[in-house]
């Protein structure tokens, strides 16, 4: 009887269960032929020297639960491939492209040489870093609509950097640093519409769901090495073109990415000057452009920038003098060889003093001189025609009035006399002193 009542709670529990859509969905297994694109990129690796791909068996079905490797819990689609320090070496297999929902493709400090990739529309982040891909930059990574984080740094491509990356609407950090790229930087910059949004979009939702990944994504910034974290992705928008063999000048289209955090394009051949309105970039808050040949004066609107914390010109041809304000200031203070090998620079904070301020300082000392001697040279003519000017009256005085000169010189006869008997008085006196002695 017991048994009975039991199964048929049971029965119901299921029926409420179906009638209100609730249903117990098994975790989803990937698709077969993903685990097959899985299995022909492992056939590419020569060396696994730490084991890495020891989970990625043809009799273990459920590619998900493969190291380095996640799925969607909803379609059972791979959508993270997470290889990044497995040290892997060989050639990345063409099946690897074919995982169209990948959406994280992380080979970073792996030794893989690689091949197309212009399936992956999917695709989010994607970093190829230090790695030992050779060959021009593929024209296919500006067909990656999605791509909002692009790490290519420490590899071998050469050639110009292709014109429809600048379709990358999305693309909010994006690196090439210590390359063999030339050629000019694109002047389309202002089509990343990502970059001039002082706060870029947020990312989907499955990236929430990987809050806690580890130093996802390698930065140099403000001079050291940074590691983001997967939540702190949102946050970081910057461009890195350092190390390379690039020429021309800084496009002045550069300013309108106005949410810039990370500015790196030192270690080139870059020419002409720094953009005018550099000072247009309000949330920099590091820019090298050290080691170039960048030519002319610092832009006075440099100083506007007020979220600097890291700046480096040093060795260019940089030349005049130096903006003022106290966030340049400080930065200078705690780093002052940000302005060496520039001859060209003068005036403060610099010990060197520019010509151009010399010449009024010497102007004015002798303008000051000039004046002071026109003053003491006009009070002894005021002094001399005074004097003349009174003679005269007195001397007009005398000549005219008869009773005035016969006063006067009565007076100065009196004086006479007086002084000569004083005198007398004063020698004898003197002289009876002396023989009494």
């Amino acid at each position: 009887m017991h048994r009975s009542t039991a199964k048929l709670a049971s029965l119901l529990l299921a029926a409420v269960a179906a009638s209100c859509g609730f249903f117990v969905v098994a975790h989803a297994i990937c698709w077969p032929h993903e685990r097959d694109a899985l299995l022909a990129f492992k056939q590419g690796i020569i060396n696994d020297t730490y084991n890495f791909l020891d989970s990625w068996q043809q009799g273990r079905h459920d590619c998900c639960r493969w190291a380095g490797v996640a799925c969607s819990n909803e379609t059972g689609h791979v959508i993270e491939l997470d290889l990044a320090s497995s040290y892997l070496v060989g050639q990345m297999s063409l099946s690897l492209f074919s995982l169209q929902h990948l959406e994280y493709l992380n080979l970073n400090t792996t030794y893989l040489l690689g091949p197309n990739g212009q399936n992956c529309s999917s695709l989010v982040f994607l970093d190829l870093g230090m790695n030992k891909f050779y060959g021009m930059l593929p024209t296919w990574i500006g067909e990656l609509v999605n791509l909002q984080f692009l790490e290519l740094n420490h590899n071998m491509f050469y050639g110009d950097i292709p014109f429809n990356i600048t379709n990358l609407i999305l693309l909010q950090h994006f690196s090439l640093a210590n390359n063999n790229i030339s050629g000019s930087i694109p002047s389309s910059l202002s089509k990343l519409a990502a970059m001039t949004l002082k706060y870029p979009r947020s990312l989907g939702a499955y990236w929430y769901l990987n809050m806690n990944k580890d130093d996802v994504l390698s930065v140099v910034m403000k001079q050291q090495e940074l590691k983001y974290r997967m939540f702190a992705l949102r946050d970081m928008v910057g461009i890195d073109l350092s190390l390379n063999h690039l020429t021309g000048r800084i496009p002045d289209e550069i300013t309108s990415l106005k949410g810039l955090l990370n500015l790196n394009l030192s270690w080139n051949h870059l020419t002409g000057k720094i953009p005018a309105k550099i000072g247009a970039l309000k949330s920099l808050e590091s820019l090298d452009l050290s080691r170039n040949s960048i030519s002319g004066e610092i832009p006075p609107s440099l100083s506007d920038l007020t979220y600097l914390s890291s700046l480096d010109l040093s060795y260019n041809n940089l030349a005049g003098t130096i903006p003022t304000g106290r966030q340049l200031d400080t930065l200078y203070t705690e780093n002052p060889s940000m302005y060496s090998g520039n001859i060209g620079l003068c005036g403060p904070p610099l010990e060197k003093s520019c010509p151009g301020n010399d010449a009024p300082e010497h102007r004015n000392q002798q303008q000051g001189s000039e004046n002071g001697y026109d003053t003491v040279l006009f009070f002894y003519f005021g002094l001399a025609a005074g004097f003349v000017a009174g003679l005269w009256v007195v001397f007009c005085a005398l000549l005219f009035n008869r009773a005035w000169r016969n006063a006067y010189f009565r007076l100065f006869d009196k004086l006479y006399d007086n002084v000569y008997v004083f005198a007398v008085v004063t020698w004898e006196s003197i002289t009876s002193n002396t023989t009494a002695s």
